[in-house]
This record gives structure tokens, C-alpha cells and sequence, in this order.
């Protein structure tokens, strides 16, 4: 009656008291009969090997390692790489690997078949390590042949190893190579970067942001100079002006003492042009209103009247042009005075001469420092842009000669196995017993197995139960309380074994009176 009620604990006892065959039957077969069919498999070997992935030798703050990315990814494609047919295929021709199928299998499913049997496993870290740390990994082989399991075994990690030395070889002179192009570009860049700014240099000698101080100073110090020029070379042409004029005086008065009541003709010709001298030198400063001005200009038109009127008077006496004596032939007539007056001239001469062309050098001088200075704000802009330009690449050329010193030193770490490299720390071990099938395995799936079936069916037998066997069964269906009970007697109990039918309980229960 399994289900029509909550069952107990002693009911469970008593159905397992009175089906514990049928449960235990169905165990026992299939225990004995999947550790018979186990028996039938052919036996496997895995052997296995454990690789550690060993860290630099050298210390990242000496040699910083130029293969970048996670490890796990790399032993990702590296397996991809070593399993692929070009590397599968050569390994089962070496060791004979599935000799029964080479003539029957294409060569395709036979390496298919031996990558199933490879296996890599990551190993998990026992303490909480960086981000992508692999502390190593297992690879298993599995194989009929304890033997062939192992020797195939130790091949696929030789095969690690290897590729793994290749792949950071290679990322590191892949790298150091790439640098150099870099760098010989950065170099042309930088070149051409400092050409242009010596170019540019040459073409404004001067006018450069870092001499505007002292071209300040320069125009300061010409101007100061042309200032004192010009002042010297005012005093001198009023010192040649006043020598002039004394000169034509002297002169004058000697040629008068010569031949008393008689103005030689030349004499007024050097009092003319002393005047004349004398008028140029005063209207370079003062203005013509300037009243010493117009007393010259009066002087100056007297005295040309005065010698007009000497020539028209030697003209109508019919007297004869006399020609006029040379200076050199005059001076040495000269009184010694008067000499020295000419001499003093001919040096005031000379002086306004220099002064002159000093006065018209500091003029040019001033216009260049004055242009320089007018064209500081462009040239300073340029000059900026040019030398950013020069700083950047120049700072771009250092950065990547630094990075491609530091690949060369990392690609000979590399090519000296003193960089991250895979140690075998247990080699492919020989497998002493098989790990398929293991038969202490099925033979517990078979128990299981049998166990379930054999509850399966006790628990669908008892559902299609309906006797009444117990007290608790009676007040449950019929709903009358029990009042007495007969028990069994052993006689009685034999032949009702054999005449009972299925289904029918052992002990009789009397049960009367009204319902509750």
C-alpha cells in the first residue's frame, strides 16, 4: 500500500525485510557484469610529465623581458601549433603509431586520433600569484604500450620546450629588428629636424630669441656711439668753419700788408668760399631764419658783389688775366702763422672725413640691430615651432635607441636560455598499470546500477500492493479502531505459505466495531 500513506521508518524495514532479494539480485549482476565486460577493453597507458615555467634569471629592473602577454595564452598557441598535422604527423611515423590502421585509416583521422590522446593541463597555483602567472602545466599521453606511452610522451615535451625557445627567440629579435627601423627613421627624422634649424639659424644670425637681450644692448651702446659721433663731428665742422674764416682773415691781412690799397682777386675768392664753408656748417644746425644764418647769406652775397665789381674794373683797363698762383706756391710765401692755420684746417678736414664715415657705419649698424629687434616676434615664433619640433624627435630618437638597446639585451638573454623558459621537473614517467578501464570503477557503476534497478523495482511492486499488514494499515482504509490481534502459529504459518496467495500478509487482524 506504498503511497496511499506517510510511511515510517519500520515500514521501510519491513518492505526492505520482505524484497531485499529483488534488490539485491539486480546489484550483483551488474556489478559481476560490468567488471566482465571491463575485462574485454584493451588496456591504455597515460604517461605524464610536468613542466614548470621557470621565471628570468636576471632581474626585471636589470633586463625588462621584450615577450610581452599571458603565458597561458601562449602554451594555448604553441598546443595548437605542436598539435597540428606538420607536427603529429612526422611523430607517428617515427614511433609506428597505430600500425593496425595505416592501411585502412587516412592519415587525417590517425593524427585526429593521436591529438584526442594528447593532453595539456594547466597547473593551478597553490598561492594567489600576478595576474597571468602560470606556474606550469602536465601533458599526458595515453597509449596501448606503457612504453610507447612514455617515449611519445617525453617527444611532445621536448616539442614544448623547443617551441617555446623559438617563439621567444624569435618575438625578441622580431622586436630588436623593428626597433632599428624605428630608429633609422627617428634618425632621418632628426636629420632633417637639425638641419632646418641650422638653416634657419644661419638665415637670422642675430635676430634668434636668445640674442634679444643683447642686441638691446648693442643698439644702446650705437646709439650712444653715434650720439658722441655726431657731437664730435659738430664740433669739428664749427672748429673748420671758425679755422676757415680765421685763415681767410690772416690771409687777407697779409696779401694787404704785401700791396697796400689792393685786394687781390684771390683773396676775396678765399674769403668767399671760408664764408660759403661757414654757411654749410651752420645750416646743418640752425634753421634759414636763424639770424646768424641771414647775416652770413648777407655776408656772403656783399662779397660776391665786391668781386663782380673787381672783375668788371680789370676789364675795362685792358689789363691782362694774371693766373692764379698755386697753393703750394702761396703757402711757402706764407707767414708761418698762417700755415699752421691751414695745417689745423686740413686735420679738422680730415677728422670731419672719419667722423663722417663713422657717423654713416653706426647709422647702418642701428638699422641692422633695429631690424633684428623688429623681427624678433616672427623669428621667435618659427624658432619655437622649429626647435619643438627638434626636441620631440630628438626625445623620440632617445626613447627608441634606449628601447633597442634594451631589446638587444633582452634578445641575448633569450638567446642564452636566461629569460622564461620551460623546465621539465618530472620527466615522462613509465606507467606501471593501466588508467583505462579501470575495472574498480565499472565494478562500482555496475553496483550502482543494479542497486537502482533493483530499488526501481521493489518501489513498483509495492505500489501495485494493496494488502493490509499492520494495525496502522487497517485504521488508515477501513477507519475502525482494532481490538484484538491473532498471531501466528508455525504449523498454520508453513501451510499458509504454501496456499496464501501473492501479495497476502502472514498475520491475521480482526478489526470491529463502528467507525470513528
Amino acid at each position: 500500500m506504498l503511497g496511499h500513506r506517510q510511511l515510517g521508518f519500520d515500514d521501510y524495514l519491513e518492505i526492505l525485510r520482505r524484497r531485499w532479494w529483488i534488490i539485491l539480485i539486480p546489484a550483483i549482476v551488474g556489478c559481476v557484469g560490468t567488471y566482465l565486460y571491463s575485462r574485454t577493453l584493451a588496456n591504455e597507458y597515460t604517461s605524464r610529465t610536468l613542466v614548470l615555467v621557470e621565471q628570468q634569471k636576471v632581474p626585471d629592473t636589470y633586463v625588462k623581458s621584450v615577450v610581452t602577454g599571458d603565458i597561458t595564452q601562449m602554451l594555448g598557441t604553441m598546443q595548437e601549433q605542436i598539435l597540428s598535422r606538420t607536427r603529429l604527423q612526422p611523430i607517428i611515423e617515427k614511433f609506428g603509431l597505430f600500425k593496425d590502421q595505416k592501411g585502412h585509416a587516412p592519415m587525417e583521422d590517425l593524427v585526429d586520433r593521436l591529438r584526442k590522446s594528447i593532453s595539456v593541463i594547466p597547473v593551478k597555483s597553490l598561492v594567489s600569484t600576478s595576474e597571468g602567472a602560470l606556474p606550469g602545466f602536465t601533458i599526458t599521453f595515453t597509449a596501448n604500450d606503457p612504453r610507447l606511452a612514455q617515449q611519445v610522451c617525453s617527444e611532445i615535451t621536448s616539442m614544448f620546450i623547443e617551441e617555446s625557445l623559438r617563439l621567444r627567440e624569435q618575438s625578441a629579435v622580431g622586436t630588436t629588428d623593428f626597433l632599428k627601423d624605428q630608429l633609422d627613421d627617428a634618425k632621418r627624422n632628426l636629420d632633417a629636424q637639425d638641419a632646418k634649424l641650422a638653416d634657419f639659424k644661419r638665415k637670422y644670425m642675430g635676430s634668434l630669441p636668445g640674442n634679444t637681450q643683447t642686441d638691446m644692448n648693442m643698439l644702446a651702446g650705437f646709439t650712444s656711439q653715434l650720439d658722441a659721433v655726431t657731437s664730435q663731428l659738430s664740433r669739428a665742422q664749427q672748429d673748420k668753419t671758425y679755422q676757415e674764416s680765421l685763415l681767410a682773415q690772416q690771409v687777407a691781412a697779409w696779401q694787404a700788408s704785401q700791396k697796400p690799397g689792393e685786394v687781390h682777386e684771390d683773396m676775396l675768392q678765399l674769403q668767399l668760399t671760408a664764408l660759403q664753408a661757414q654757411l654749410t656748417a651752420m645750416q646743418g644746425h640752425y634753421t634759414p631764419d636763424h639770424p646768424d644764418v641771414v647775416k652770413l647769406k648777407e655776408d656772403i652775397a656783399a662779397l660776391k658783389k665786391r668781386i663782380a665789381d673787381n672783375t668788371s674794373t680789370a676789364s675795362t683797363k685792358d689789363k691782362p688775366a694774371q693766373p692764379a698762383q698755386p697753393a703750394q706756391a702761396a703757402s711757402r710765401l706764407e707767414p708761418s702763422a698762417i700755415q699752421q692755420l691751414r695745417f689745423q684746417l686740413h686735420q679738422t678736414e680730415i677728422l670731419i672725413k672719419e667722423k663722417t664715415a663713422e657717423q654713416v657705419r653706426l647709422k647702418q649698424q642701428l638699422s641692422t640691430y633695429q631690424a633684428r629687434l623688429s623681427m624678433t616676434p616672427g623669428v621667435e615664433q618659427q624658432y619655437s615651432e622649429l626647435t619643438r619640433g627638434y626636441q620631440t624627435a630628438l626625445q623620440f630618437y632617445n626613447d627608441l635607441l634606449a628601447k633597442k638597446n634594451q631589446s638587444e639585451m633582452a634578445m641575448n638573454l633569450e638567446r642564452r636560455q636566461q629569460g622564461q623558459q620551460f623546465t621539465i621537473m618530472d620527466p615522462a614517467d613509465l606507467p606501471g598499470k593501466p588508467s583505462y578501464p579501470d575495472r574498480q570503477e565499472f565494478a562500482g557503476a555496475g553496483l550502482g546500477v543494479g542497486l537502482a534497478l533493483g530499488v526501481g523495482i521493489t518501489l513498483l511492486l509495492e505500489l501495485r500492493d494493496k494488502a493490509l499488514r499492520t494495525e496502522a494499515d487497517v485504521e488508515h482504509f477501513l477507519g475502525l479502531p482494532t481490538l484484538a490481534t491473532v498471531p501466528l502459529i508455525n504449523g498454520w504459518k508453513e501451510k499458509g505459505k504454501r496456499k496464501a496467495r501473492p501479495g497476502k500478509n502472514a498475520e491475521a487482524t480482526l478489526g470491529l466495531g463502528t467507525s470513528a
